[in-house]
């Protein structure tokens, strides 16, 4: 299997999995500074040109759900859960991740982090405040269903966890407004406790940066 990755949000939820699961993946870094991604040898596997992307034979995948449960499915994790309630939760919570928390947070991290790194111009304050008003939002919500408990769903470690925390880790540099939200970041410790969450990446962040 090879695994396409950059060292941003979405791939950093496929390589962490793999990691987790030792799944037997080359890592094949795509350089997105220099249009690797929009290349057509690129394109020809991926049309969005967007990673992760994951090629297992005559297997394509794209999007970090996708390629998360694939894994998941094919070691034999609970990371995706046997049980057929449990896997509706996982997938309630992968899409209000994509649809609310990592959206937003998304945001911010492209205006506050993403754009001052490689020069795209000023930070649009107008595009910062409306994230930063819709994170809070559902920050509390999350919040809250965290407050009993240690994982997202049936209290163990999930496909669901390793989505929802994606922008964690960039919570400095993004200036998520976390403060407050003290379950998240009880929670968000709790992930960083894995080394593969850690260091998802073949060559650690700071060394990439």
């Amino acid at each position: 299997m090879k695994l396409y990755y950059a060292e941003t949000l979405n791939p950093r939820k496929s390589c962490a999995v793999a990691k987790y699961l030792g799944s037997p993946v080359e890592f094949v870094r795509i350089a997105l500074e220099h249009g690797e991604h929009l290349k057509p040898e690129y394109l020809a596997k991926n049309p969005n040109g967007k990673v992760p992307l994951l090629v297992d034979g005559d297997l394509i995948l794209w999007e970090s759900a996708a390629i998360m449960t694939h894994l998941a499915v094919k070691a034999g994790s609970n990371l995706w859960p046997s049980d057929g309630a449990q896997q509706v939760e996982v997938m309630r919570w992968l899409s209000w991740d994509l649809a609310h928390f990592s959206r937003h947070g998304g945001a911010l991290y492209f205006e506050n982090y993403v754009k001052p790194a490689i020069r795209m111009g000023e930070t649009d304050a107008a595009v910062v405040a409306e994230a930063t008003k819709f994170f809070k939002r559902f920050a509390g919500i999350l919040d809250e269903h965290l407050a009993d408990r240690r994982y997202l769903v049936a209290d163990q470690l999930s496909l669901a966890d390793f989505a929802v925390a994606s922008v964690l880790p960039w919570a400095k540099e993004a200036k998520l407004p976390l403060e407050g939200f003290t379950h998240i970041v009880r929670w968000h410790d709790r992930m960083m406790e894995l080394p593969a969450w850690r260091e998802p990446f073949p060559t650690p962040l700071s060394a990439a940066a």
